[in-house]
């Protein structure tokens, strides 16, 4: 047996329930005026009665807005990536509007005709600031709102979010430095000017010390590319003092690896990364990183998006969240070698 569909209330039907004008409705449930206590009583009570909800397309009529917005990320695969999305959707979903996400996996050249088709479906975007120069532009021409994470960003006129990488360098060269490691190889990753800058400020945390650094460079920043290079690393020109990795990722890969070998970290070489992902308190031995504070990251740079679409006036800045060296099983201070 065939039932009637009910139909679904409309703003006329709010109206007459609550003894007000569509227009007054239509203010009330798209939050833009307040009215007396007694008048939003009656609204909120017809809206709940009647089971009324405003239609998307309808509500973007009214407004302009999608009650969209999006999050551009570099690696759906990376977990610091996961703990950005999850800061920036805790604020999106307290304002009431949907998160949309996008993977550029780590791509020197993501598609653009995808990127371009989520600029018309949100209301504004957070972006890396590591994504390609052309893909920023034509983001910029869309005017759709957006704001940057990850470092400093060289886009004085937009909000970014983040940590700053050289200082991360800096700290985690220090922690190294007071363990007694003077021979150290970074396995950096080159697609990224983050890794850059980490380097060189590992290299300042070692000023006035006898440093000897080697550096790699990784065709990804995954654990499976880590493995992949690790035994180069580990064996070539004796072990060094430790290993810095670009990410926890990569980390994780050098320390299987080297179990594999039968190299010890710590007891023969230490290991450290960046990112402080989850996952690195779980593998063994537990993986010395420097917290990047991806999950605070987003939520701040969502903050920071909203107020921006509600033409907020305050003036971009660069929010720099303060980076901490998390030392765990993976580094040890360093024994005199005994040579054989």
């Amino acid at each position: 047996m065939n039932v009637p569909r009910r139909r679904a209330a409309t703003l006329k039907d709010v109206a007459e329930a609550a003894q007000v004008s569509t227009a007054t409705v239509s203010k009330f449930v798209n939050g833009n005026q307040r009215f007396t206590a007694e008048v939003e009583a009656r609204l909120a009570r017809a809206v709940r009665e009647l089971g009324y909800s405003l239609n998307p397309m309808a509500r973007g009529m009214i407004t302009g807005k999608t009650g969209n917005v999006g999050v551009i990320i570099l690696d759906i695969r990376n977990p610091y990536f996961t703990s950005l999305v999850k800061g920036a959707s805790r604020v999106a979903a307290g304002a009431a509007l949907n998160l949309i996400i996008a993977d550029a996996a780590e791509s020197t050249s993501p598609e653009l005709s995808v990127l371009q088709s989520l600029f018309r479906r949100v209301d504004g975007l957070i972006v890396s600031s590591r994504l390609p120069a052309p893909v920023i532009e034509t983001l910029f021409q869309s005017g759709t709102p957006v704001v940057f994470y990850g470092r400093p960003s060289s886009y004085a006129e937009h909000h970014s979010v983040g940590c700053d990488n050289y200082t991360a360098g800096v700290m985690l060269g220090r922690h190294l430095r007071d363990l007694g490691h003077r021979k150290i190889s970074y396995l950096g990753f080159s697609g990224a000017r983050w890794s850059v800058e980490r380097e060189h400020g590992l290299r300042h945390a070692f000023e006035g010390a006898d440093l000897s650094l080697r550096v790699f460079d990784a065709g990804a920043p995954s654990t499976e590319e880590g493995e992949r290079l690790a035994s180069t690393i580990l064996l070539s020109q004796g072990l060094d003092d430790a290993i810095v990795a670009y990410n926890d990722l990569l980390a994780m890969g050098i320390l299987l690896e080297a179990k594999s070998l039968g190299i010890k970290v710590p007891e023969q070489v230490s290991v450290a990364g960046f990112d402080n992902i989850a996952y690195g308190r779980l593998v063994s031995p537990a993986l010395t990183s420097v917290d990047m504070m991806g999950e605070a990251t987003g939520e701040l740079a969502m903050r920071r998006l909203l107020g921006v679409i509600k033409g907020e006036t305050t003036a971009p800045e660069d929010d720099i969240l303060q980076s901490r060296v998390v030392a765990r099983e993976s580094t040890r201070a360093r024994k005199p070698r005994v040579n054989a």
